[in-house]
């Protein structure tokens, strides 16, 4: 059986795997409200999420904070690219106050990069942490952060604030790192992750696959990911947003994420969350806490 489509082989649609419904419902339309009322951004429509309709059917986002506009010009990503505006010193506020109308009992948060600022944009990292856990001490968090290229500093200051989970995402295997993230590097991403754990928080990261990488290639990074002691992995189908961005080189069938899942479990990774529409922040409550069989294909 092929364990992938490629490239000369890909249909003009998306397989059937892919399909996703259209968002819809009374849930997806509060969700919608309280985003416009609070002038929020969130990473499931900059992004171009496609599990987007689930999640805020659910009652939930994954929040995107520091603004909607990146410092960096990754080839994979749908974030719109160019010079931020000012800082905004509000936005803690307003997010805690949107998780706390929601009653989310688990908030993603996530952000651009802000290369231009000092702390990379760590403080209002951690005020955002500080104010949902003021205005709403029941809700648990996961804060899904880029590259501080680094500065570890600024890694300290998030660190401090606590969230229960704390992702940096790999994004792709070493040798795509100069084509799907120019600005960042491997072994750099590797070492905020070890220095996340070390610190004793529960430590993520994920990853796409169909840019080209081959099986031995995702071995190799799962290894990298046990050696650093990352406690949750998730892998993902990459989907092409624009066609200014990289081309989809494979559509990964069921059966091979399944296989990918099994060979980090087998390595000593406590969870897997392995499948097509798997995204980093999709089913984050589930990665909460320990579990000892983490194979999943989504």
């Amino acid at each position: 059986m092929e364990e992938t489509l490629t490239i000369d082989q890909l249909p003009q649609r998306k397989p059937p795997w892919l399909r996703v419904k259209l968002p819809t419902g009374p849930e997806f339309r509060k969700v919608r409200g309280l985003v416009d009322q609070y002038r929020l951004h969130t990473i499931c429509e900059s992004g171009n999420c496609p599990n987007m309709g689930e999640c805020w059917g659910a009652g939930t986002a994954t929040f995107m904070i520091l603004g909607n506009v990146c410092t960096r010009a990754c080839s994979f990503c749908a974030v719109a690219t160019g010079r931020p505006g000012v800082l905004d010193l509000e936005e803690p506020y307003r997010v805690a106050e949107a998780v706390r109308r929601m009653e989310v009992k688990h908030a993603v948060l996530t952000s651009v990069n802000r290369d231009e600022l000092p702390d990379r944009g760590a403080g209002v990292w951690a005020a955002t942490v500080r104010e949902i856990r003021r205005v709403s001490p029941g809700t648990t968090m996961e804060t899904l952060i880029p590259d501080v290229k680094a500065h570890w500093e600024a890694l300290e200051t998030i660190i401090e604030s606590k969230p229960e989970v704390v992702s940096h995402n790999m994004e792709t295997i070493a040798r795509l790192y100069r084509t799907v993230r120019p600005q960042a590097r491997y072994e750099r991403s590797l070492e905020q992750l070890a220095r996340i754990k070390k610190a004793g928080l529960r430590t993520k990261t994920g990853f796409m696959v169909g840019l080209g990488e081959t099986p031995e290639e995702v071995r190799g990074i799962l290894a990298d990911l046990q050696q650093c002691g990352v406690d949750v992995v998730t892998i993902g189908q990459y989907l092409q947003p624009t066609k200014n961005h990289l081309p989809v080189q494979e559509y990964i069938r069921p059966e091979q994420f399944e296989l990918y899942a099994s060979w980090g479990l087998e390595m000593g990774l406590e969870w897997v969350e392995a499948g097509p529409l798997v995204r980093s922040s999709y089913h984050a409550e589930r990665h909460l806490h320990p579990r000892n069989a983490g194979a999943t294909l989504s």
